[in-house]
């Protein structure tokens, strides 16, 4: 019986990949072509193939994986995106907005005060009416909380709102804001950086070029950035190619990306239902595509969450190196009972056991990707 390793090698010479293959190997910089041939070839394990080549020249067999908490301040938002089930607009009526107060953050931080911890993921919906002291606060409640914990907070979205209401400049705002205790900011509002979707689905938040000048500045002030791609509903092909080369060329010109996440687009519940689902394929591809093309992005993550436990164990061999973390609570891509519950969490044993399962090797990080014992925490 021949190996897997002369198996994938012989579907990727069959698909007509042997070239991407020994670019991959090499660390060759691929082009858009190159990534259209990824998003086009029928076969899957190819592709897989020659994503898992950059991998493990990047990576090796390590997956990294984090102790973290996610914590979703408001679904109040006004900006009416097309795939979002998440929002809440008071106008609206229906099901109830809500809104944290520190107090609430700190509470839910603090509530299992022996779990190890981190990394804070906080983000929530846009709501003008909030003024710059509540995000102060939020950060400063996270920090008291968990003193040793990053907090990741604050889309670019968010980041320009909150200078806007603020009337400052966003290095201005960074800077109040890092003085709270932001230490990294997360990669959502992007979703596909194109002019055409962006008018079709979300023309009430940033433009492509605008969420690009918000990262720079995220970079000028020192802040490491996450990155992300929604795919999976009305963009094409080509721009998801297109995406994934804009923000290589901000990372040629910044350094600042720690990693990106192909995040899968569920229409359930939102104004774009009418979709079909996403599939683990989906998944596996832009995994791949992703790690073929982000030659300068050390890491790609599978967000278990969304794309279920077994999927982003698969992913390993198709460009992952990350299965995010523990999460305990996520809220905004699922409606109630979806995956059986909004509460979503995993040990650090389970993160581990799984990632061994797959044939990997863990190891857990911090936000910024530096390995920690058991005995340690987090500093960004």
């Amino acid at each position: 019986m021949r190996s897997a390793t002369s198996v994938a090698l012989a579907a990727v010479e069959r698909a007509g990949l042997a070239d991407l293959f020994a670019k991959a190997v090499d660390g060759v910089r691929m082009g858009r072509q190159d990534g259209l041939r990824l998003v086009a070839c029928p076969d899957l394990t190819a592709v897989g193939t020659v994503a898992n080549a950059t991998r493990e020249r990047i990576n090796g067999d390590r997956t990294h994986y984090i102790l973290n908490r996610h914590v979703n301040y408001t679904n109040v938002c006004n900006k009416g995106c097309r795939f979002c089930y998440f929002a809440r607009n008071p106008k609206d009526g229906g099901p109830t907005p809500y809104l944290l107060t520190s107090d609430d953050v700190y509470a839910a931080l603090t509530a299992r005060p022996d779990d190890r911890l981190s990394e804070i993921h906080m983000v929530g919906g846009i709501d003008p009416r909030l003024p710059l002291d509540y995000y102060l606060d939020l950060l400063r409640a996270a920090k008291r909380a968990r003193p040793n914990a990053c907090v990741k907070a604050f889309t670019a979205v968010e980041i320009d709102q909150i200078a806007r209401v603020a009337g400052r400049t966003v290095p201005a705002t960074l800077d109040l804001l890092m003085e709270a205790g932001l230490g990294a900011v997360p990669g959502g509002g992007a979703e596909v950086l194109s002019d055409r979707v962006h008018a079709m689905l979300h023309p009430n938040k940033l433009t492509p070029s605008q969420w690009i000048d918000i990262s720079r500045q995220v970079a000028g002030a020192g802040l490491p950035q996450y990155a992300t791609m929604l795919f999976g509903h009305v963009e094409t092909p080509e721009e998801r190619v297109d995406h994934l080369l804009a923000l290589r060329a901000l990372q040629d010109e910044t350094g600042h990306l720690l990693a990106l996440t192909p995040l899968a687009f569920h229409p359930e519940g939102s104004y774009l239902s009418h979709l079909p689902a996403p599939t683990g394929i989906d998944d596996l591809r832009m995994a791949a595509v992703s790690r073929a093309l982000l030659d300068n992005v050390a890491h790609i993550k599978s967000f278990w969450v969304m794309s279920t436990v077994q999927v982003s164990q698969i992913s390993l061999w198709y460009g992952a190196d990350d299965i995010d973390g523990t999460v305990q609570e996520y809220e905004i891509t699922f409606p109630e009972g979806r995956l059986g519950q909004t509460s979503q969490s995993l040990s650090r044993t389970e993160l581990e056991a799984l990632i061994v399962e797959a044939g990997r090797n863990p190891v857990e990080r911090d936000t910024l990707y530096q390995p920690v014992a058991p005995s340690e925490t987090c500093h960004a």
